[in-house]
C-alpha cells in the first residue's frame, strides 16, 4: 500500500473525530473524538516515515502524540468526574455555567 491509503484512512478518521466532537454534547464522546483525531496524526506520522525507513522521526512524534493523548485523556476525565460531580450530567450545553 502507498502512502495514499494511509493519508485517505487517516483523513477520514480526523473527519469522522471532527464531526463527532462538533455534533456531539456529551463531553465523554467528545473526548472520544479528540483521541480520533490524535491517532488519525498518528496513521499520517507513520506513513511518511514508511516513506523514508532510515529516519524514526514519525515513530519518534508519534511516540510523542501518544504520551500527549494520555494525558489529554487524564486531564479530560478528571474534569468529566468534576463536573459530573456539580452538574449530575455530562451535556456540556451547561459547561458555560462553571466559569462563576
Amino acid at each position: 500500500m502507498g502512502v495514499g491509503t494511509y493519508l485517505a484512512l487517516a483523513s477520514v478518521l480526523f473527519g469522522i473525530g471532527a464531526a463527532g466532537f462538533l455534533t456531539r454534547r456529551n463531553m465523554l464522546i467528545q473526548l472520544m473524538s479528540i483521541e480520533l483525531m490524535l491517532n488519525s496524526v498518528n496513521v499520517v506520522l507513520l506513513a511518511f516515515n514508511r516513506v523514508n525507513p532510515g529516519n524514526h522521526d514519525g515513530q519518534v512524534f508519534a511516540f510523542f502524540v501518544i504520551a500527549v493523548a494520555a494525558a489529554e485523556a487524564a486531564v479530560g476525565l478528571a474534569i468529566l468526574i468534576a463536573y459530573y460531580r456539580i452538574k449530575k450530567t455530562i451535556d456540556t450545553d451547561d459547561a458555560s455555567l462553571l466559569k462563576y
